[in-house]
């Protein structure tokens, strides 16, 4: 293992401190670091609450900041945070007008984010939830309650921060928030493992000519391993399961976002991106706004993956919207 840490167990905690000490317009709640916040919340504003492992940056905890979220519950790496950290963040972001839960669907952060909205009921701060559901691969059409939440959870984290920041009440914040939900799909491809710090080894094996296709962000198997195929070989495998699911004629607007892993070059994931358009253009979509660069990591894994927002009236103006957080500059169209 080659990092550039001290002790394995007090990377997450570091790393935190190091955030903090870079960008004062973060800070934590109480003593735990762990419980991270906007330095100033907004006055009847909905807050956004997310939360994960480590190991994903600039998800989650990168994007809390001006138009987006509000507060992170920070995991150790690949771990849920708390409930009582979650509780912690709830109470501080809670600014009289509810706080919504986004988060992707992993069993330990919805036992946590649950339990954390309990507690929050009973003291009086009311909450709702949605669950970030974009990874293709994890699961069957018909069944996408059971799939993972992958990058693709960047784009509700945009559409739900712009309507909390136009002062839109908690409902119609989960309104959005959900139909973004439901037209986001992702999927991704892997050609090498992570090492978790405590851990000290490859997290799985894959061989030095091979690449996994639809591979989780925490290693999680995908849906094929094959030799590793050109890139343009390997978008248009990996657009046929997104298009699979979405149709689109001239008047289909929609956002895109290629999203490194850890250890993919930028120059790649533009290479990606010109296949990705090419697929996209010629099925007839309209592409309205593109991201490129690393959203949602795996430490260092190498890979990428592709995420596709079917737009329309109510969703590209919220997209549009400038954002500022210590990891993610986006200025207004």
């Amino acid at each position: 293992m080659k990092k550039f840490i001290n002790k394995p167990e007090d990377f997450v905690e570091e790393m935190l401190e190091g955030i903090y000490h870079a960008h004062p317009e973060v800070t934590h709640v109480g003593e735990d670091l762990h419980c991270f916040v906007r330095t100033t919340p907004v006055k009847g504003k909905v807050g956004i609450v997310t939360g994960g492992g480590s190991g994903h940056l600039p998800l989650f905890l990168g994007y809390v900041g001006d138009n987006m979220l509000d507060g992170a519950g920070v995991g150790g790496v690949f771990q849920s945070p708390s409930s009582e950290q979650v509780l912690e963040v709830t109470r501080h972001v809670d600014q009289g007008a509810g706080v919504l839960y986004l988060y992707g669907n992993y069993s330990g952060d919805l036992m946590n984010f649950d339990m954390a909205g309990e507690l929050a009921d009973v003291e009086g701060i009311e909450t709702a939830t949605v669950v970030g559901r974009d990874d293709v691969a994890s699961s069957v059409m018909g069944e996408e309650h059971k799939r993972r939440g992958v990058a693709g959870i960047f784009f509700l984290y945009k559409v739900a921060g712009a309507a909390a920041a136009a002062m839109q009440p908690l409902a119609e914040v989960v309104r959005l928030t959900d139909k973004a939900s439901a037209r986001t799909r992702t999927i991704g491809v892997a050609l090498s493992p992570c090492i978790v710090p405590e851990v000290g080894k490859p997290s799985f094996e894959i061989g030095a000519d091979e690449m996994e296709i639809g591979m989780g962000i925490h290693g999680e198997p995908g849906i094929t391993r094959k030799k590793l195929a050109t890139a343009d070989a390997t978008v248009d495998e990996m657009m046929q399961r997104i298009l699979a699911e979405q149709s689109y004629d001239m008047d289909t607007d929609v956002a895109v976002l290629i999203n490194g892993l850890g250890a993919t070059p930028l120059e790649e994931l533009y290479v990606i991106y010109r296949r990705t358009a090419q697929v996209l253009e010629k099925s007839g979509a309209n592409i309205k706004h593109v991201f490129i660069g690393e959203f949602a990591t795996s430490m260092e894994m190498a890979g990428a993956s592709i995420s596709v927002l079917q737009l329309d009236d109510e969703l590209e103006p919220l997209i549009a919207v400038g954002a500022n957080t210590p990891f993610f500059k986006h200025i207004a169209r």
